[in-house]
């Protein structure tokens, strides 16, 4: 990886529920980090506000923007879409900005096959156990059963990616995941993990 101090797209991605929304805030609390803030058309969560967690449109305009090619990367996830603003990730990696994007394995391979001259580092999150995700997706959605199941429903899925990425780190002390990531960003290049390890242990979450 090229010098620290300019600009580069750093991508988190987990199944839904792993904690990558709370990692990328409080990475984006770091001096130089900001966070891609998506375009979606899903319905806010109680504790979420437009313009700071996402900008909430409605599908058609967000159709419509597809059409007028103005995200970086887009996709369909649990029926609702998700984009990042290619202008502004643009204009932000030009001021030599680190991005943080909080993205799935679709939108990471969208934005990896554009081959932009900016570096790119792909971390992937995994939860500690299946039932401690099934937990922590039951508190976030307010016990919303019929939510949670549909978000489980790709959990094999999503965990299936993360050979795909440059860096995996299980989630099970935020505290803990949270100085690996920013360690491995530091050092200026890929951290290396043990495979052999996460393979046992996403084998263990597919049961």
């Amino acid at each position: 990886m090229s010098s620290f101090k300019k600009g580069g797209m750093f991508i988190l991605s987990s199944p839904s529920g792993a904690g990558k929304t709370t990692l990328v805030k409080k990475i984006s609390k770091n001096k130089n980090f900001f966070v891609s803030i998506s375009h979606t058309t899903r319905l806010p969560r109680p504790n979420e506000k437009n313009g700071k967690d996402y900008y909430f449109i409605s599908k058609n305009h967000f159709k419509k923007l597809i059409k007028q090619n103005q995200f970086l990367e887009h996709a369909s996830v649990f029926n609702n879409y998700y984009g990042s603003s290619k202008k502004t990730v643009i204009e932000k990696l030009k001021q030599n900005k680190n991005i943080i994007f909080d993205i799935d394995w679709q939108g990471t391979r969208q934005i990896r096959n554009k081959n932009l001259n900016y570096r790119l580092f792909t971390i992937f999150i995994l939860p500690p156990t299946k039932k401690e995700l099934l937990n922590r997706l039951i508190k976030r959605e307010k016990k919303n059963m019929k939510t949670v199941k549909k978000r489980m429903k790709g959990f094999n899925k999503d965990l299936s990616k993360w050979k795909e990425y440059d860096y995996v780190v299980i989630n099970d002390d935020l505290k803990i995941c949270y100085k690996k990531i920013m360690q491995v960003i530091k050092k200026k290049k890929l951290g290396s993990f043990d495979r052999n390890f996460i393979a046992s242990h996403v084998k263990k979450l597919m049961v």
